[in-house]
């Protein structure tokens, strides 16, 4: 089934009505960027209402007007990143979500900022693995995010054996990794095992995932024979700005209808 990223889908509506839309439209699941302006009470009754899952949601980025982009890989910065994964967790906790997306930043590359982003990680897993959260990191690329600390899956995967908590996991976007790297379906296979979410768009626009340079009813099938079971997240723009007048590329995937 197909999971509706509600940061970019139905933002025309508050987020207890786009969880409305997104199951009215035929989504099976439901994931979020930054909700902290709703209510956790609010979102968790058009949870319950819907019966959808909502499957992840991100830290806080920080100052966007000063450039920031996430705050977890920025060296001297540690109480703002720890203070946005406590934020994170409790908000998850309180509305069931399965994961939370800790967000790197934008760093010079360095080793002090890996340090940092590392040790972040690991206070994040240790918060929420006892509450049956998984911590999900990824790659960004710097097309888009300029500096983003993590681009590349392989560093991803380095940092998962560095890290070693069993509730870190890596996000496969396939629109950031396309942009990127390509490859995905080696991409893929090669890291099947660290993978906690997988996400959507078309390439090269980040619009509706019926164009552009990937082919996903291929992809699809594909994640689906090498075991892939879970929602897929529908990450992407509507080309058109409202999500209803571009929602005929699910039309593509009967098999993944919520029925």
């Amino acid at each position: 089934m197909f999971s509706a990223n509600l940061g970019f889908l139905f933002t025309d509506r508050s987020l207890p009505d786009a969880i409305r839309a997104a199951k009215a439209h035929g989504f099976g699941a439901v994931e979020c960027h930054f909700p902290y302006a709703t209510p956790a009470g609010d979102v968790r009754a058009a949870l319950d209402e819907t019966g959808l899952a909502m499957l992840g949601l991100n830290t806080v980025p920080g100052d966007t007007q000063a450039g920031d982009f996430g705050l977890c890989a920025l060296p001297d910065r540690e109480g703002e990143a720890r203070a946005a994964i406590a934020q994170a967790v409790d908000y998850a906790a309180a509305i069931g979500v399965g994961h939370v997306h800790v967000m790197a930043g934008r760093t010079d590359g360095g080793d002090k900022a890996e340090a940092v982003f590392r040790a972040n990680l690991a206070h994040a897993c240790a918060l929420a693995a006892p509450l049956g959260i998984g911590v999900l990191i990824e790659p960004i690329n710097r097309r888009d995010v300029a500096g983003y600390h993590l681009s590349r899956i392989e560093h991803a995967a380095e940092i998962l054996t560095d890290v070693a908590h069993p509730a870190l996991r890596i996000m496969f976007d396939c629109y950031h990794l396309q942009v990127t790297q390509g490859d995905l379906i080696r991409r893929f296979e090669a890291h099947r095992d660290l993978i906690g979410h997988v996400q959507i768009a078309g390439a090269p626009d980040r619009g509706e995932p019926d164009g552009g340079e990937l082919h996903y009813p291929n992809l699809i099938a594909a994640f689906r024979d090498m075991g892939w079971a879970a929602p897929i997240g529908a990450e992407y723009k509507p080309r058109t700005g409202r999500t209803e007048d571009g929602l005929g590329w699910m039309m593509a995937y009967p098999q993944e209808s919520t029925g």
